[in-house]
């Protein structure tokens, strides 16, 4: 998994214009900033079982802000603070990378532009869905994703799986959701230049 993981980073990178980026400091600061933020939010765990351990992620806010390559990459170094840090496992770091970190944000991205290109273009449709409901969905992802994992490598069974990490999901997905659509409606109003993915001639000019 870590392979996988590691060439995805790369294509990322590859594709990625650092030569805008690395002219832009407000940049520099808001992007690592971003990751930096991601690191207390993800130490804040709890659980019962090994590897069964459930927080917030933020990764729907990051990708907004950020955008998909950027923000792979931001968060990816938030993982690895965390991992160092001690409050994930090396050995769990490719699964935690793939399944928590690319996955997720990538789907994210993803139904922000499906929001794009089939919704109306408005400010409340970028909020409440490529926000709101766009971060309850990835947590959800991330959750059946883990659950997946720890059955199919048999650390845990299914039933376990269900009675200790699935039945605390309905409990994630609104503070979740709240999270995020909280933190892109605040940037939005108050620095939309911030916002990578978000234009104000998209979404409130003419409408």
């Amino acid at each position: 998994m870590i392979i996988i993981g590691i060439l995805v980073l790369l294509g990322a990178a590859w594709s990625f214009d650092w030569r805008t980026w690395l002219g832009d400091k407000t940049r520099h600061h808001l992007c690592f900033g971003a990751a930096i933020a991601l690191v207390p939010l993800w130490m804040l765990q709890a659980g019962v079982k090994p590897g069964l351990e459930v927080h917030f992620l933020g990764l729907t806010t990051l990708a907004l802000l950020l955008g998909w390559r950027m923000g792979l990459m931001m968060s990816s170094l938030s993982l690895l603070l965390v991992t160092a840090f001690g409050f994930e496992s090396w050995p769990m770091f490719g699964p935690n990378l793939l399944l928590g970190v690319i996955i997720p944000l990538s789907a994210s991205y993803l139904l922000f532009l499906l929001t794009y290109s089939y919704l109306y273009r408005h400010l409340f449709v970028y909020i409440f869905v490529a926000g709101f409901f766009n971060a309850a969905l990835t947590i959800t992802l991330k959750t059946l994703l883990f659950s997946g994992f720890m059955v199919w490598t048999d650390q845990h069974s299914w039933q376990v799986v269900v009675d200790n990490y699935l039945s605390v999901l309905p409990l994630l997905l609104f503070p979740e959701a709240l999270l995020n659509g909280m933190a892109i409606t605040v940037l939005v109003l108050f620095k939309p230049d911030w916002v990578c993915t978000y234009r104000d001639r998209d979404y409130i000019i003419n409408k």
